[in-house]
């Protein structure tokens, strides 16, 4: 099996931070189509998002379960459904006890994904990791995946590191398709 697993906040959606009402999530412009063309070419399509909100006392943990039912339903016009929704609920200057917490699923870090990867049967290798930030590049290159880095001008702090490299830049849903796909060269797609 092989997989595309996605950043929520400012990749898949707009974002709004610590946003749990279902009423205010958007999918970014492109990215329904998108991955309905990367379902059909027999990707599975699995979330990986940190919610420190959780940690910090903002929302509770189970208010996830509306955005991840919202997120469906913004999905289905398109024929998607999401194979799986992975969230972290830790920071460790978070205030909740019991979250408050270091851990290694929180993104840099490539818990998350290794989880997905187990429970999925996922050969990483074959798989790529979509994100707006060098977090999320980090963590899917910590996992053995191929990176994306979709470039929405949400990266402020641009931190050099071993892993913080993706392996392609875009600046639009429709350029992740035709890379994942194989479509594109294997050089960093310019902004027209």
């Amino acid at each position: 099996m092989k997989a595309v697993f996605i950043d929520k906040d400012g990749t898949l959606i707009q974002d709004v931070p610590y946003n749990v009402d279902p009423e205010r999530i958007t999918l970014n412009p492109n990215a329904g189509c998108t991955l309905a063309h990367l379902q059909q070419a027999g990707y599975r399509l699995l979330i990986i998002s940190n919610q420190s909100g959780i940690a910090h006392g903002y929302f509770e943990e189970n208010a996830l379960v509306a955005v991840q039912n919202r997120l469906q339903e913004l999905l289905r016009p398109f024929g998607v459904y999401l194979d799986g929704f992975y969230y972290c609920p830790h920071h460790p200057e978070g205030t909740v006890p019991g979250y408050a917490i270091a851990c290694s699923c929180r993104k840099p870090h490539p818990g998350l994904l290794l989880r997905a990867a187990r429970e999925h049967a996922i050969d990483l290798t074959a798989s790529w990791m979509i994100g707006d930030i060098l977090h999320d590049v980090e963590a899917g290159n910590r996992a053995g995946c191929r990176t994306i880095l979709l470039d929405t001008g949400h990266e402020t702090e641009w931190e050099p590191g071993p892993y913080r490299t993706p392996t392609h830049t875009v600046y639009d849903w429709r350029q992740v398709a035709a890379l994942v796909r194989g479509n594109l060269a294997n050089e960093t797609i310019t902004p027209a």
